[in-house]
């Protein structure tokens, strides 16, 4: 099955280059009219010019597709909804959202003032969360919706140096969690990507020989599956290098301990078996957890 998205709209936010911009031009490419947002700024988020955005236009227009620019900070909710109506003015609908855009302000925790951890997470957790309340609506509508967060291994599984950027990527997931269970009923389907790539935003962290490997376009198959009409919902892809895997946030089977005076002690002894991988779950909502305790502890009780 060829994933087409011909008829469809698409915005994809940091699109200016990088990941973004191979992000653009796949689904234009494959038919979709994108609607390219980049504020232009630099990899800490300082500075913006429209020019990084429309030149991406430029490169969809030349290939014979249809694009449009918009500079629009994604911390600023009334642009964020300025951006998705020039969407609508121009073709009527969006169909699909891509949350790329992201800075980098990467110090050891001790060393990290907390107004670049609090810019962080503006930029990526509320970035994301102004892009998908202003494309909710018309999504509800049209009854039909494909949103793609990035969060990172960061996110998942931490990294030196990257409290702030680690800590907003997977608050990501936190939020398609729920927008996934919120949105089915719409035709909603969220996801989120968790890409490996050489970006201006990952130069001199890898040896060069390395970065050669990661290209961006290597990303882009993972993107056009969770963004596609036939996409699956809840999922986080990861990508780099032409490789692929999925992360889950999964539920150990557990044990019940009661509420005597030693729990805590018996706790401690036996947090290897509350820790025991074997038979773990992956939870559909967050009420799995709690039935689960219910279960273990009626199973005793019985």
């Amino acid at each position: 099955m060829e994933l087409d998205f011909k008829g469809r709209v698409a915005i994809v936010t940091g699109a200016g280059g990088g990941l973004g911009r191979q992000h653009a031009l796949a689904l234009a490419a494959r038919g979709a009219s994108v609607l390219v947002n980049d504020l232009g700024g630099a990899v800490d988020g300082s500075g913006g010019s429209a020019g990084a955005a429309q030149a991406v236009v430029d490169e969809i227009r030349a290939a014979g597709g249809q694009a449009l620019a918009n500079g629009a900070s994604v911390t600023d909710f009334a642009a964020v909804q300025a951006m998705v109506q020039q969407a609508i003015d121009a073709w009527g609908r969006v169909d699909v959202l891509v949350n790329n855009a992201g800075i980098l302000r990467d110090k050891s925790f001790a060393k990290m003032d907390m107004a670049d951890f609090q810019l962080v997470v503006q930029v990526h957790l509320m970035g994301a969360a102004h892009c998908c309340k202003a494309v909710w609506p018309h999504m509800q509508a049209q009854k039909y919706g494909r949103i793609v967060m990035t969060t990172s291994s960061t996110g998942l599984y931490g990294n030196f140096g990257q409290a702030n950027y680690g800590a907003a990527k997977l608050a990501q997931v936190g939020l398609m969690q729920t927008l996934a269970i919120e949105g089915a009923k719409y035709g909603i389907h969220v996801n989120a990507l968790a890409p490996t790539a050489a970006t201006r935003m990952t130069a001199g962290l890898m040896p060069d020989e390395v970065l050669a490997r990661l290209a961006p376009e290597a990303v882009v198959p993972a993107m056009l599956a969770l963004a596609h009409e036939s996409a699956p919902t809840r999922t986080i892809l990861c990508a780099g290098a032409g490789s692929f895997e999925a992360a889950h946030i999964t539920l150990t089977r557990g044990i019940h301990l009661g509420q005597g005076p030693d729990v805590p002690e018996q706790l401690a002894a036996r947090l290897a078996e509350v820790c025991d991988r074997a038979g773990e779950q992956v939870p559909q909502n967050g009420s799995d957890q709690g039935a689960n305790e219910l279960r273990l502890a009626m199973a005793v009780a019985a």
